[in-house]
C-alpha cells in the first residue's frame, strides 16, 4: 500500500467527519463518518451547490475567507440542515490546505447534539436530587415540630371544659395534618417501586379513559403506538400516576386557554444505546405526551420539575416534580419541549431489568 492510499484508508476510517472542498466550493472528498452525519453519499453531494447541502445557520463570508486568505477558522454549536430537512448541532473547523495542493479546504465536523443532551440530562437529574434534598430537610423540620403542635391541640382539647372552644383546637389539628400531608407531598413517593411487569399501553389506555372521562370527552385523544415494545419491570401505581399528572397537566391547559380543536397525541417508540445521565442504556422506552395548547411560559421551561413551580395560578407546582421522582425510581427522566401549540413530554424508562 502507497503512502497515498493509506492516507486515504486513514480518512475512510476516521471517527470524524472529514469533508474537502476546492475553490469552487465542489466537493472533492467525503469519507464515510460525513456521509452518515449529513445523511447523504458523496455521489449525490456532488451534483449539488454547496450551500444546498451544508446548510449552516451563518453565511459562508468566514469560509470565502479562509479560501482567500488562507485563515483556519472554528465555529462551536453551529445549527446545520442536513438534505432530509433534520437539524442538527455541530462543531465544524475549517482549515485551507498549504497552496502546493491547490486552493483546498479541509472541513472537520463534530456532532454535538449527543453531548448536548448527556450535559442537559446530568443537570436536570443533579438538579433534581439536590432539590429533594433540600425538600427532605425542610420537612424534617417541619414536620417535628407539627407532631407537636398537633400533641399539644389534642391534649389541650381534652381539658377544656366548654366543648364550643374545641372548634379552635380541631382548626389546629386539621391544618397541622393538612401541612403534614402538603409535605408529604412534597417528597413524592417515598416508597421502593414494587416491580412487577407492566405493559406502557395499558397503562397509557387507563390513563387516557381518566382524562377522557374528567374532560367530559372534550378533547381528542389520539395515539400512535409501536406494538413491539416488550413489558418490563416497574411500578404500575406509581407509572400511572406520573402519567396522570402529565396528562392532567395538559387537559388543564388546553381548557383553560380554550383551545380550539385540543388535542393530546400518545406516542411510544423503542429508542436503542441512549445515555440517561451518565449511564448507557441498550433499550429505553421512550412516551412522547404532546399537547397543541399554548404551550409553557419560556421563564419556567427550564424549572417545570421543581416543586412548587406551576405557569397555572390555581397549579401546585407538585404533579410534575412527582413524575420526575416515579421517573428517577425507574433510573428514567422526563425532559420537555414546548412552543406555541406545541408542548412535548417525553418519559425514557430503561427497559432492563
Amino acid at each position: 500500500m502507497n503512502t497515498l492510499e493509506l492516507h486515504k484508508h486513514i480518512l475512510d476510517n476516521l471517527a470524524t467527519a472529514t469533508v474537502l472542498v476546492n475553490g469552487q466550493l465542489e466537493l472533492v472528498y467525503m469519507n464515510p463518518s460525513a456521509e452518515m452525519l449529513l445523511e447523504a453519499s458523496a455521489r449525490r453531494l456532488r451534483q449539488l451547490p454547496f450551500d444546498e447541502w451544508f446548510m449552516v445557520d451563518d453565511d459562508h463570508n468566514a469560509l470565502a475567507g479562509a479560501l482567500e486568505k488562507g485563515h483556519p477558522f472554528t465555529k462551536r454549536e453551529a445549527k446545520l440542515v442536513t438534505l432530509a430537512g433534520k437539524e442538527i448541532t455541530i462543531d465544524y473547523s475549517v482549515n485551507p490546505m498549504p497552496q502546493k495542493y491547490g486552493r483546498l479546504v479541509l472541513i472537520e465536523l463534530t456532532p454535538r447534539d449527543r453531548l448536548i443532551r448527556i450535559s442537559r440530562e446530568e443537570e436536570l437529574l443533579s438538579n433534581h436530587e439536590t432539590v429533594i434534598s433540600l425538600v427532605r430537610g425542610l420537612a424534617h423540620e417541619i414536620k417535628n415540630p407539627l407532631g407537636g403542635l398537633r400533641g399539644a391541640a389534642q391534649l389541650l382539647e381534652r381539658e377544656l371544659p366548654d366543648e364550643s372552644l374545641h372548634e379552635y383546637t380541631r382548626v389546629i389539628i386539621e391544618e397541622a395534618d393538612r401541612l403534614r400531608n402538603l409535605v408529604d407531598r412534597l417528597l413524592g413517593p417515598h416508597k421502593m417501586p414494587r416491580l412487577e411487569e407492566v405493559n406502557i399501553h395499558a397503562i397509557l389506555e387507563h390513563v387516557s379513559s381518566l382524562v377522557s372521562a374528567e374532560s367530559g370527552g372534550d378533547i381528542n385523544m389520539q395515539r400512535d403506538y409501536d406494538p413491539s415494545l416488550p413489558e418490563f419491570m416497574g411500578d404500575r401505581e406509581q407509572l400511572i400516576q406520573a402519567m396522570l399528572n402529565i396528562m392532567r397537566n395538559s387537559m388543564q391547559a388546553l381548557q383553560e386557554a380554550g383551545t380550539e380543536d385540543p388535542q393530546i397525541l400518545l406516542r411510544t417508540r423503542v429508542v436503542r444505546n441512549l445515555t440517561l445521565g451518565a449511564e448507557m442504556h441498550r433499550l429505553v422506552c421512550c412516551v412522547e405526551i404532546t399537547d397543541n395548547g399554548p404551550g409553557i411560559p419560556e421563564e419556567i421551561l427550564q424549572k417545570i420539575f421543581y416543586p412548587m413551580v406551576s405557569g397555572r395560578a390555581a397549579g401546585t407546582g407538585l404533579g410534575l416534580s412527582i413524575a420526575q421522582s416515579v421517573l428517577a425510581q425507574h433510573r428514567g427522566l422526563i425532559e420537555c419541549d414546548s412552543l406555541p401549540g406545541k408542548t412535548c413530554f417525553q418519559l425514557l424508562i430503561p427497559l432492563e431489568q
